[in-house]
């Protein structure tokens, strides 16, 4: 039974979390593994100087340990990455359900954002969600929105 990961590395106690999905967001969501986290420049440039940490919320969770997926990012943000989000929600929006489940988990209230391509795993509206194109992967609007959150 896979339970949350927490990385003993991230030892930052934010206001304000990510949760960050990889397919269709790090890269096209059609991506060969020549060109995984071809868009993660993009969120490290947005990370620099604000306080965020990122909870992994990509199926990626189910396939690799927590220390590989650390391991996959550049180290500006490895620190940041404060686990993985639990077992997968069966239902109806099953992302935003298993971010609930995460939150609830945790003693501390945060503010959250998702970035993620795929609406239909959230409630319809889900001020929540910053949404990316699945065909593009995360571009210049999302990093802006998730800029302008991490400043207000």
């Amino acid at each position: 039974m896979h339970k949350t990961s927490r990385n003993p590395d991230c030892t930052e106690v934010p206001s304000r979390l990510l949760f960050l999905d990889f397919d269709g967001v790090l890269h096209p969501a059609s991506a060969s593994s020549v060109n995984f986290f071809s868009q993660i420049k993009l969120l490290a440039d947005v990370m620099v100087g604000r306080q965020c940490e990122i909870v992994i919320s990509s199926s990626w969770r189910h396939h690799y340990e927590l220390i590989e997926i650390v391991a996959m990012f550049p180290t500006l943000l490895q620190t940041r990455i404060m686990g993985t989000t639990g077992q997968p929600h069966v239902g109806k929006w099953p992302r935003y359900n298993e971010i609930l489940s995460y939150l609830r988990d945790i003693p501390v209230d945060f503010q959250w954002r998702a970035l993620d391509d795929s609406w239909i795993e959230f409630p319809p509206d889900c001020p929540e969600l910053i949404r990316c194109n699945p065909n593009f992967g995360m571009q210049r609007d999302q990093a802006l929105m998730l800029q302008d959150w991490l400043e207000s």
